[in-house]
């Protein structure tokens, strides 16, 4: 396969990601699922992807602006012929908005995240993305026990970024979900990383390269871009 040529090879590199995947490779597809904020499907990176988006939150709440799920998005499925190609291009990925704008801020309440998920799981996913962190609660975590127990969907979770001295961040806290930290290109973990004994494994999350919200391109840090490279191993090894 030919080398890697592009902004986003170190991460590659550094994981030693297969070159030249596709939708058409080999072994059948796996449908990813992910929720997020909204996505920009009409950027040049994401346009050719077969997504399936659904909102899913209080229709008086602020829409979330497409910023975050859009880089999370073209790191899973970016068109391999723009500046930001994909993990797995050609991978169907159902993703729902399940965040709305708050007090400057961008939330998901546990309501609207089991609602989410029951929608990834009514459409067949099978590996689901959460590049989010927030508090525990019992309702999300039995929901989650029955995606991952009963139903088989592996579910990957970003860290938080709250510093080395916070507290455990869920759902990447729960014991059956697969929890993510971010590494730079030298593999030292990202600085505001969580920390604990619940980290199950690192990716690249440090000046990743990704789509921006309108267009182009950008650098991204943050554990919530680690998360998708797990995700799509998870795929990839499906």
């Amino acid at each position: 396969a030919p080398a890697c040529d592009g902004l986003h090879c170190p991460a590659r590199d550094l994981i030693n990601w297969p070159t030249g995947l596709g939708g058409a490779g080999c072994g059948a597809s796996v449908t990813i699922g992910m929720i997020d904020t909204g996505l920009n499907i009409d950027h040049e990176v994401l346009a050719g992807a077969d997504i399936d988006l659904t909102r899913i939150a209080p229709e008086d709440y602020e829409a979330s602006a497409a910023i975050h799920g859009t880089a999370v998005a073209s790191i899973l499925v970016g068109d391999p012929r723009t500046r930001v190609p994909g993990l797995l291009p050609g991978l169907p990925l159902v993703a729902v908005d399940a965040f709305h704008r708050a007090s400057g801020d961008e939330r998901a309440d546990a309501f609207t995240l089991v609602r989410a998920l029951d929608h990834l799981s009514g459409r067949g996913v099978q590996v689901i993305n959460l590049s989010l962190a927030g508090p525990p609660n019992k309702v999300l975590e039995d929901t989650l026990l029955q995606l991952t127990e009963q139903r088989g969907i592996p579910v990957v979770a970003a860290v938080g970024n709250d510093g080395p001295q916070a507290e455990a961040a869920y759902p990447a806290a729960y014991d059956n979900v697969i929890a993510v930290t971010a590494v730079d290109r030298g593999g030292t973990i990202y600085r505001r990383a969580n920390r604990g004994t619940h980290v199950e494994i690192a990716a690249p999350g440090v000046e990743v390269w990704t789509a921006a919200s309108v267009k182009g391109a950008r650098w991204k840090t943050g554990t919530s871009f680690a998360a998708p490279h797990v995700t799509a191993a998870v795929a990839l090894w499906l």
